[in-house]
């Protein structure tokens, strides 16, 4: 199961917090898998990645609350932490960057907090795109509820492809590979 993480509505679309949302969309174009609403915490949708059967996801809980959507679809069919994959905007890594994980802490990330909190543990494969940190006294908040200026479209872009592509890896059994690529 691959969970990307961001906000519901039009008001939160296409900005830096819905970096996990872009690449969960990008997916679902590429490998023609449709994505609808389940239950009133999540959008998903099933199909086959590296020839692998693969659940896609968005939890619609907003982001402090990811966790909800993130167990119910746990539960319901019956997936260990290891078969989760999520991905997430991460301030902490220049806008372009990613990086992938096999377990650790939130890093501070509400969204990835909740998850953890909701399946009791922090050992499941994370992708984490960089979004960049505001400089100066900019508000958190404010900056990662904004829209990517002009300027940082084509490095976000590369990234939405970088973590699909890092996807498809850890799909076919490649994490190694993954984080080797992409580390």
């Amino acid at each position: 199961m691959i969970v990307g993480l961001g906000n519901p509505g039009d008001k939160y679309k296409d900005t830096r917090h819905n970096t996990g949302f872009l690449v969960i969309e990008k997916l679902a174009a590429y490998h023609s898998i449709k994505i609808k609403e389940e239950s009133r915490l999540y959008l998903s949708g099933k199909g086959k990645i590296s020839g692998e059967d693969v659940m896609l996801a968005m939890p619609v809980t907003y982001m402090n609350r990811s966790g909800d959507g993130v167990r119910e679809l746990m539960r319901y069919y019956r997936l260990l932490p290891s078969d989760l994959v999520l991905v997430y905007d991460d301030l902490d890594l220049e806008a372009g960057q990613i990086r992938i994980k096999t377990q650790g802490g939130s890093g501070g990330h509400n969204g990835c907090a909740s998850v953890i909190a909701a399946i009791g543990t922090e050992d499941f494969i994370r992708i984490r795109v960089g979004i960049g940190r505001p400089e100066g006294r900019v508000d958190v908040v404010g900056y990662v509820l904004s829209k990517f200026p002009r300027a940082e479209v084509p490095l976000i872009e590369t990234a939405v492809e970088s973590a699909v592509d890092a996807v498809r890896m850890i799909v076919g059994n490649d994490i190694v590979a993954a984080m080797n690529k992409y580390n």
